[in-house]
């Protein structure tokens, strides 16, 4: 970043929905301020997975899993693939106008000048990866405004990794137009630094150090900023609707052999907002009522939980699906 002008700004909040939501009222603010700003933050996130702007959340994320490790789902602004945040990760955002660049590397150079310095051996490769010895530990991502640049990266530095892979590997099978992840090989950064220290240790390094080099100066934002992310936060970003309900249209099939009922095959044709368009089943089940009939409940419903729980609430499925229980029907779809 050009030197003039430099804001750190301290962000402590752990929250997914908030942190976003923050994000995007500092570039707001920064499209409004009267100065020509330039804005950097570190900030965490509790577990979370971070879907790009453009892809089809449930065809990144292990449903199951998630849900059974309660962690948080949120959408982002930026494109790109999905990543996973927990508090041994560290993300890093700088918020500048954009007469300066949107080059990656532009962004990812201060941040691999002091992870060298700390004796972390870090390439920056690719298009928008930072890596050692070959894995990567860093994804970075971008959003533009008017004149206005949002580019924002992971640290993996002290993460559970298994928890990473599990998290977003799709159980199950999608069609969709979405920008999908890319698969690949990761790694924490712990263990490469000169002198140990856990993250928060780490982090207070890293601002340190970028503090000095970039002359920024921390500020205190006032109270109606807070107001204003909060806003976004119940209003946007804590929605179903935007962190599910925004994917792209797409189909969705799930299968499974039920105890005491058989195969079952659904396929889910989803629509814009996540609203179910039509659904089929198939499998080797018995019925006594013909299963196509359950069609009116889905279609023009929203495809979560509670919604289809509702819907079917008066519904003997076993008509429909010998020997199924309601609660195993929905582990079917929704897991």
């Amino acid at each position: 970043m050009n030197p003039k002008n430099n804001i750190y700004i301290e962000n402590t909040s752990k929250d997914p929905y908030y942190n976003l939501a923050f994000e995007q009222a500092v570039v707001a603010h920064a499209a409004t301020a009267s100065s020509a700003n330039n804005y950097f933050m570190l900030w965490q996130n509790r577990s979370a997975i971070i879907v790009g702007r453009h892809q089809n959340t449930i065809g990144e994320i292990n449903e199951a899993f998630v849900k059974e490790n309660n962690i948080d789902v949120v959408r982002r602004l930026s494109g790109g693939g999905a990543v996973y945040h927990d508090l041994g990760n560290l993300n890093f955002s700088f918020v500048v106008n954009a007469d300066q660049t949107m080059d990656f590397a532009y962004f990812c150079k201060p941040i691999s000048q002091a992870l060298l310095s700390f004796g972390i051996p870090v390439k920056i490769e690719g298009r928008n990866d930072m890596t050692v010895n070959g894995k990567k530990f860093s994804g970075n991502a971008q959003y533009k405004k008017d004149n206005i640049i949002m580019h924002h990266g992971t640290i993996l530095y002290d993460s559970d990794l298994e928890i990473l892979s599990k998290a977003l590997k799709t159980p199950h099978k999608t069609v969709s137009k979405a920008i999908k992840s890319r698969e690949s090989r990761v790694t924490n950064i712990r263990p490469f630094m000169k002198t140990d220290t856990d993250i928060n240790g780490f982090c207070s390094m890293l601002k340190e150090y970028l503090c000095n080099a970039l002359d920024m100066k921390e500020i205190v934002l006032e109270q109606k900023f807070h107001d204003a992310a909060t806003e976004l936060k119940e209003n946007v970003y804590s929605k179903w609707s935007w962190n599910y309900g925004s994917s792209p249209p797409h189909t969705l099939i799930k299968n499974r052999t039920m105890p005491g009922c058989g195969k079952i095959e659904v396929f889910l044709d989803i629509g814009r907002e996540g609203i179910i368009r039509d659904i089929s089943f198939y499998g080797d089940f018995f019925f006594s009522a013909d299963p196509t009939l359950l069609k009116s409940f889905f279609i023009g419903q929203s495809f979560e939980i509670n919604v289809i729980k509702k819907q079917l609430e008066n519904i003997d499925l076993t008509q429909y699906f010998h020997g199924i229980e309601m609660e195993s029907f929905l582990s079917l779809l929704f897991e």
